[in-house]
């Protein structure tokens, strides 16, 4: 789904966000740049894969923390992590680098690329995640993202990070 498809999807499921439209940005220190409302729920997203290609992930963390995957594959039992090509993440979410959202797990055919969310976010009112698009940013409430992916089907689990 693009952008539009993606809003229209969350209105028909009667998830409420709030959003703002802005010039398309690739890293959080270009995200820095936007003076956007509500810093403290901004999230930066990972699209991983074991060493064999077989396994997925995405990791949805606060935008200015730093993941550790060897730590996360410790503590998450899986094999080897290194980031997904944009080969990749074209395939598995239909998403282009920069896009890179928990939204993009719509996108998943199969509902079966696991999401990690960092625990910061289930203490927080809201969460900032791209609508399949690096030109807008939506807040949502985490718990309502956590629904809407759970009822994807895919895994879903709410891990320190």
């Amino acid at each position: 789904m693009n952008k539009n498809e993606t809003l229209h999807y969350l209105d028909q499921h009667g998830i409420k966000y709030e959003i703002v439209e802005h010039q398309a940005v690739y890293n959080m220190a270009e995200m820095e740049k936007i003076a956007l409302p509500h810093p403290e729920a901004d999230a930066k997203n990972l699209f991983v894969r074991d060493d064999k290609k077989r396994n997925y992930y995405l990791l949805t963390i606060k935008g200015d923390k730093r993941v550790n995957l060897q730590q996360f594959r410790e503590e998450n039992g899986t094999r080897r992590l290194s980031f997904a090509s944009p080969q990749d993440l074209k395939e598995k979410l239909g998403l282009e680098p920069g896009s890179v959202t928990p939204l993009g797990l719509i996108n998943d055919p199969r509902h079966e690329i696991p999401f990690y969310l960092d625990s910061y976010f289930s203490q927080q009112p809201r969460i900032a995640v791209h609508p399949n698009d690096n030109t807008a940013t939506i807040w949502l409430k985490p718990q309502a993202l956590i629904h809407l992916i759970k009822d994807l089907g895919n895994p879903v689990k709410v891990v320190k990070m």
